[in-house]
């Protein structure tokens, strides 16, 4: 049977797998430049499971959510620098759920992609560089 701590860090590094899978999802759909929608949902997505992932490293339980806000302050709880230094992500927020659906939401620019990947590109790094700072990453 493996330690509790391993199972544990095994499930968030899948976490950070899947957090990858959007990112490069994300940024092939960017380099269409035409696709800007799922660009953004994608970097939501990417942000969103790699702090998840932060959070099931640490046993910090959260609940099913897509809201930046409570995920960066459950992992400020956790490390502070963390949750500031990915404040941006909020913006993220909609793109998550919103923009999936019709509705009245403004098309995605092409800069407003970009800066999504940009957030979502820093967030899985902070992440990933964290984790691989503690023990056992």
């Amino acid at each position: 049977m493996r330690p509790p701590d391993d199972a544990v860090h095994e499930l968030a590094l899948e976490w950070l797998a899947k957090a990858d899978v959007d990112l490069r999802a994300g940024s092939l759909l960017f380099a269409s430049g035409q696709l800007y929608e799922p660009v953004t949902f994608h970097a939501q997505q990417a942000v969103e499971k790699a702090l998840k992932a932060f959070l099931v490293w640490h046993q910090v339980e959260f609940p099913k959510t897509h809201d930046m806000s409570l995920l960066l302050e459950l992992c400020g709880s956790v490390d502070a620098g963390l949750a500031e230094s990915l404040a941006d992500a909020e913006e993220l927020t909609p793109y998550g759920v919103d923009y999936r659906y019709p509705g009245e939401q403004a098309p995605v620019a092409r800069e407003a992609a970009e800066a999504s990947l940009s957030v979502a590109r820093a967030a899985v790094f902070e992440v990933e560089r964290r984790l691989s700072d503690e023990p056992g990453g």
